[in-house]
């Protein structure tokens, strides 16, 4: 690959740093353990992934692709645990969130802008929505 095509890809990894910030923001403002760096971190490397994918010379072209994904499952089971003291799971939705913006990192390898930003703002009104009274109250009565 010549340094030409190399920098333009450059706007993608900057794109994917900059939405993983964003839904980390959330998760990082809420004190969960999964905040900026790790969904910035995650954003990233899926998409630096997915860029490389393209840009290689193999016979199957979605093995890589199926494996950040897998591996990106992988971390999400590592983020969940029961708590007991309140007998309850914990972490599922940072692990889905995770899982999710891999995703997001992935559409922005493959060049899929409107995409990846679109699921991205998703992802974040998916986090913030509990935040919204009508979610508060429907909590409030599941105590």
């Amino acid at each position: 690959m010549d340094l030409q095509t190399e920098l333009l890809l450059l706007p993608r990894l900057g794109l994917a740093v900059l939405l993983g910030i964003l839904i980390g923001v959330d998760r990082e403002t809420d004190g969960h353990d999964a905040g900026i760096r790790t969904y910035a971190a995650v954003c990233l490397g899926a998409a630096l992934l997915t860029i490389i994918n393209t840009h290689i010379d193999v016979a199957d072209q979605t093995r890589i692709v199926a494996n950040i994904v897998s591996g990106i499952g992988f971390l999400g089971a590592g983020i969940i645990f029961k708590d007991n003291s309140t007998n309850s799971i914990v972490g599922l939705t940072t692990a889905a969130t995770v899982w999710a913006t891999a995703g997001v990192g992935i559409a922005l390898g493959f060049g899929m802008y409107l995409l990846s930003i679109t699921s991205t703002l998703l992802i974040i009104l998916l986090l913030v929505a509990r935040k919204l009274p009508y979610f508060k109250k429907v909590n409030k009565n599941k105590s």
